[in-house]
């Protein structure tokens, strides 16, 4: 049986202060042995620095079954977890929320750790939220950055890892540097080109189109 990663819903509000949005993805976890887990995982844009919150739940109902919960951080190019004694999310495989210390001792832990790596790289959300950690930039042409034109070309570039974003104006001298996530916030739908691989480029003819993908250049 293969590993299943399946996205669930996502929530997103305002922040009480109005100063951001206040974001939660939710999804299941299964795994080659038919193993359950479900999690969930968030952020707040607007907020310094940038951390988010993940929540894994195992065991629902069964002595020994509870919810570990971790802040998430860029380390080193890379994100990294930090387990917290408090409470992120409910999620339906989970038991009670166990602190900081409890999650140490726990026997599952490595599997909780493992559970976590593959939603961080599968659940599209969560490559949204690891460019939010990262400030990932990339060049917009000046229409896109300003909104006139959607987004129809992605290039992930090879060499200095530059995310590129043009709508049907070709890119020109003119290109504005912005963070990726940025352009995530405006169009979601950006989401489904988030694993784009170094030197390739995705098109698409109009948004929520389907994306064509092929090496760049």
């Amino acid at each position: 049986m293969d590993i299943e990663v399946v996205e669930g819903s996502f929530v997103e509000v305002p922040t009480a202060a109005v100063t951001g949005m206040d974001r939660r993805a939710f999804g299941e976890f299964i795994g080659p042995r038919g193993e359950l887990a479900s999690y969930a995982f968030g952020w707040v844009t607007g907020s310094e620095p940038h951390a988010g919150a993940l929540s894994v739940g195992i065991g629902a109902g069964n002595p020994g079954g509870g919810t570990f919960h971790a802040v998430v951080f860029q380390l080193e190019g890379n994100y990294a977890f930090s387990l917290t004694d408090e409470p992120f999310e409910r999620v339906p495989q989970g038991g009670p929320d166990l602190t900081a210390d409890q999650a140490r001792a726990h026997d599952t832990l490595p599997f909780v750790w493992w559970v976590a790596d593959l939603v961080m790289e599968r659940d599209r959300r969560a490559r949204w939220m690891r460019h939010w950690l990262a400030g990932t930039n990339c060049v917009q042409t000046a229409e896109v950055f300003e909104r006139r034109e959607p987004v129809l070309s992605v290039v992930n570039g090879a060499g200095d890892g530059m995310w590129q974003l043009a709508g049907t104006t070709d890119a020109g001298a003119g290109g504005k540097v912005g963070h990726l996530h940025h352009a995530i916030d405006e169009d979601p739908t950006l989401v489904d080109v988030l694993d784009l691989a170094p030197g390739h480029i995705a098109r698409r003819t109009r948004v929520g189109g389907r994306w064509d993908r092929e090496t760049n250049g």
